[in-house]
């Protein structure tokens, strides 16, 4: 007896996240699986990605472990797509590229390796598995690709500047992958965080308590607000919507209050 399709707004749809096994990429893991998506998730520690998919598991969700160390070699990226597809059955049909990398230093302080590993897991993978999806997504006359940038991206800070120019990487290769696959039925979009709490950075709470005190939302945003954004581009309900940034922020970006 075959069981019916959950139901949801990305029911029957296939979707990979990754960096899922913690913050944002967790949430964003959960819901879209939530709402009917068989959902791989990836990233370099089996344990944590395990629990992910257990969870979703026990909450009558589809979800699949992909081990992925996105700072790999070009080869090792392709192999992850395949194998991140023939996990989900030979398609993926949503892509999420959540993973990120911030160390966030004086330029001067920052040292080579962590330059070289921004630049590889933030704009380098991105790249590489969105040009061996989205043919795939082309020829099917459909697909979705949502890219986490940063709300630093859009204004000037006195650090992380190589952190920031990766975000803002990855806004001008959402426009231009709108360009390039939009016409063909894949939608390309960026979803923005805010200053968001989550796991990697628990201990500075005081900070970003601070930081968000004079927004208009006067609180840290949360990993399940980003996922909200990513489901709403990922679904049809965003039909419309190319090439865009959808700032989830708390207003940190457009507003100056004290």
């Amino acid at each position: 007896m075959t069981s019916p399709a959950p139901a949801g707004r990305l029911a029957g749809r296939t979707a990979l996240v990754t960096g899922s096994t913690s913050g944002i990429g967790a949430a964003t893991a959960h819901l879209l699986a939530a709402e009917g998506a068989t959902v791989a998730v990836s990233g370099r520690d089996a344990t944590r990605g395990g629990a992910v998919v257990a969870a979703i598991t026990a909450a009558g969700g589809r979800a699949t472990f992909v081990p992925a160390d996105l700072g790999g070699s070009y080869a090792d990226l392709r192999a992850f797509a395949a194998a991140a597809t023939a996990a989900l059955g030979g398609r993926v049909d949503v892509l999420v590229n959540n993973a990120g990398i911030y160390p966030v230093t004086a330029t001067a302080d920052l040292p080579d390796a962590d330059l070289d590993a921004m630049l590889a897991v933030n704009v380098r993978a991105p790249h590489v598995l969105v040009g061996e999806l989205a043919p795939a997504m082309v020829e099917r006359g459909s697909g979705v690709v949502v890219t986490i940038g940063s709300w630093m991206a859009s204004v000037g800070s006195p650090f992380g500047a190589m952190y920031t120019a990766t975000k803002a990487a990855a806004e001008q290769l959402t426009r231009a992958w709108a360009a390039e696959f939009g016409p063909r039925g894949v939608r390309v979009n960026t979803v923005a965080p805010g200053v968001t709490l989550t796991p990697g950075n628990e201990a500075a709470r005081a900070v970003l308590d601070a930081m968000t005190a004079t927004t208009p939302a006067g609180v840290v945003v949360r990993p399940e607000d980003v996922a909200r954004g990513v489901l709403y581009l990922a679904s049809d309900d965003a039909a419309m919507v190319h090439g865009t940034t959808l700032y989830v922020d708390g207003g940190i970006s457009s507003t100056k209050l004290a």
